[in-house]
């Protein structure tokens, strides 16, 4: 059975950084595409980004082009989300999955979610 589970998440003042980690059990992350996706109260869930299990192809959502930066460490079978020069906003809420269809970034669908981890930015 796949289980994610997200980590990292906190307070941080804008313009500082934080490092997500989605950590897999049950099975080898790098055989899946992983997504990142975010939610704050009363808006649709974001895609925000994603790694394919192909090539290590990495996508990313425009609000956060040139700040966020998704990796795998494989050795320790977790996807990371690196993100920087955060922006206030509303606490929202991180999570990761699993691609359940050809492995492409964007399509889905998402599988595996993992709980949440939540981010605020605020001073």
């Amino acid at each position: 059975q796949v289980q994610l589970v997200e980590s990292g998440g906190g307070l941080v003042q804008p313009g500082g950084s934080l490092r997500l980690a989605c950590t897999a059990s049950g099975t080898t992350l790098e055989h899946y595409t992983i997504g990142w996706f975010r939610q704050a109260p009363g808006k649709e869930r974001e895609g925000v980004s994603c790694i394919t299990k192909a090539d290590g192809s990495t996508y990313y959502a425009d609000s956060v082009k040139g700040r966020f930066t998704i990796s795998r460490d494989n050795t320790q079978n977790t996807v990371y989300l690196q993100m920087n020069s955060l922006k206030p906003a509303a606490p929202a809420v991180y999570r990761c999955a699993t691609d359940s269809g050809e492995g492409k970034c964007g399509v889905g669908p998402w599988a595996n979610w993992g709980p949440r981890t939540q981010v605020t930015v605020s001073s």
